[in-house]
């Protein structure tokens, strides 16, 4: 089974940004790394993710998976492999953070409702210091919960690509267990 890697953010960046060279940088990196990647199906730091992922030596369809908050699959991008559109707006947003680790590059409200829903899953999240919501919750807990059982677990916060990806190998043995139903 491949494992799939959510990358949210910032929808509405300029290609010259930091973010969308990061992001780009990430999408290439994980895909190089056999990672399949989902996002959020929008511009910005999702685009920039999914040119990234296409730009591998490992790129292959079935890499890159956008999950719609439309009805309309037409609404989706032509960088995405697979595109399911759910039709549920925001309501998408536990379903995008339920992937084995969330990484957040920038973002408003809609990353932060990611963010948030990935801690109450117990997802493995990383944020990139940068400018938003990623930046903000770099290197902290969400809340006292006891998601894992391990006293390292937080938000990993991150530079590089490189880091993240070494975050990913380095405490993938954490982050196994699956949310069951609140307790």
């Amino acid at each position: 089974m491949k494992t799939l890697v959510a990358i949210i953010g910032d929808s509405n960046i300029s290609q010259e940004s930091i973010k969308y060279k990061l992001s780009y940088r990430l999408g290439r990196l994980l895909v190089d790394n056999k990672y399949v990647i989902i996002t959020g199906g929008r511009g910005g730091v999702m685009k920039a993710a999914r040119k990234g992922g296409r730009s591998s030596h490992n790129y292959k369809i079935g890499s890159i998976i956008d999950i719609l908050p439309y009805f309309d699959p037409n609404k989706g991008d032509s960088s995405s492999d697979l595109i399911i559109s759910t039709g549920l707006d925001i309501f998408r947003n536990t379903i995008v953070a339920n992937s084995y680790a969330v990484i957040a590059i920038g973002g408003g409200a809609g990353t932060l409702s990611e963010i948030a829903y990935a801690w109450q899953l117990k997802r493995m999240i990383i944020a990139y210091k940068v400018e938003g919501w990623s930046g903000k919750l770099a290197n902290t807990k969400i809340d006292e919960r006891k998601r894992i059982d391990w006293e390292g677990d937080k938000v990993f916060g991150v530079e590089t690509a490189e880091e993240t990806l070494s975050i990913l190998l380095n405490y993938k043995g954490y982050y196994l267990k699956w949310h069951k139903r609140i307790s």
